[in-house]
């Protein structure tokens, strides 16, 4: 009763479309629901065209994303506002929308801890809060995984990689992460939480970083996948 009268005095809108969202809705409308791009990832999380990206580069279990990403669309301002905009609490619901899908398929299964992908400290004072930890923990509410948000750090700041080669993304990225509490994450299974993957270097980069523990293995799970 609450929730219907608080609708009635401030309707809660979806955030593609803007129009309101119904009692049941919890982010977005049904049509925006129907039209999101959604990947078909999690129904084969060892072998589909992101996962393949990490083949060789470290000890990669599954991959994911919830839809596929593209520059300036309407889905994509999902990303731009939980970055950019300050959008903290729509981070969370994103990524409780990601567990629900993803847990329906037993992706999770297995998993021990989930690590939120580093920012460094400069970018972090700036925009006020990490937006990978904030989509992690909207997952870890779900799943009831832990966050290890402590056992990796980023070195230093990069320049943007939106517009650089895929080459040059991994020299940009090359010896930016360090990890600090080696022994927290012996053994486990960790999950990887990214907003967007593109070419992968950054996740790479954080992983091989992640893989210097005994017997770490590692997933990857993102909002977003560019096809490029």
């Amino acid at each position: 009763m609450l929730s219907d009268l608080l609708d009635l005095i401030s309707p809660r809108r979806c955030a593609i479309c803007d129009d309101r969202l119904d009692a049941e809705d919890m982010l977005l409308c049904a049509q925006c629901t129907k039209e999101l791009p959604v990947t078909p990832f999690c129904e084969s999380p060892y072998d589909n065209w992101m996962a393949r990206l990490f083949w060789g580069q470290f000890p990669i279990e599954k991959a994911s994303a919830w839809f596929y990403f593209r520059p300036h669309s309407a889905p994509s301002h999902l990303v731009y506002d939980i970055k950019y905009h300050g959008q903290m609490e729509m981070g969370e619901m994103i990524g409780q929308l990601m567990a629900e899908r993803h847990m329906a398929y037993g992706f999770f299964d297995g998993i021990d801890a989930i690590v939120p992908l580093p920012i460094t400290r400069k970018r972090n004072w700036k925009r006020g809060y990490n937006q990978s930890l904030i989509v992690a923990r909207g997952i870890s509410m779900e799943t009831g995984l832990p966050i290890y948000n402590d056992v990796v750090v980023r070195k230093r700041f990069t320049q943007s990689q939106t517009h650089l080669t895929h080459f040059e993304r991994r020299e940009n990225i090359k010896e930016a992460f360090h990890l600090v509490k080696e022994e927290k994450i012996k053994g486990k299974h960790l999950l990887i939480i990214d907003d967007v993957v593109t070419t992968g270097a950054t996740v790479i980069a954080c992983a091989q970083e992640l893989a210097k523990a005994e017997g770490v293995r590692i997933s990857v799970l993102s909002i977003g996948y560019t096809k490029e």
